[in-house]
């Protein structure tokens, strides 16, 4: 399995903007759908955000209109822009894939490591 690599985290105050990247080889010609995810230590992970291969962009209720997520096929690199960052918003931020044809990207690709967002008031 291929483990994606997700960077772009980092600490900021309420009302701040954080741009995660999440990439690993293959989204694009697998035509994956691509997923975010966080997690807060002793939580089930949550999901976010997802995106299908036709760059239809789907979101959880509470970041509506503060999230925007979008995929560069050149480069197999998925992007979440965070706006309007609360500390709810606080949490480990991991990508991964389903879908594709056959329902291959969910044998295919692993959970990222995840990429910490810290927001303090």
């Amino acid at each position: 399995r291929v483990q994606p690599v997700e960077s772009g985290g980092g600490s900021v105050q309420v009302g701040g903007s954080l741009r995660l990247s999440c990439t690993a080889p293959g989204f694009t010609s697998n035509r994956c759908d691509l997923d975010w995810y966080r997690s807060v230590e002793g939580n089930d992970r949550e999901w976010v955000s997802s995106i299908s291969p036709d760059g239809i962009a789907t979101y959880q209720d509470s970041v509506k209109g503060r999230f925007t997520l979008s995929f560069d096929t050149a480069k197999d690199t998925m992007y979440l822009q965070m706006n309007s960052l609360k500390p709810e918003d606080t949490a480990l931020y991991s990508c991964s894939a389903h879908g594709g044809q056959w329902g291959r990207c969910g044998s295919m690709y692993d959970y990222g490591q995840g990429t910490q967002v810290n927001v303090s008031s």
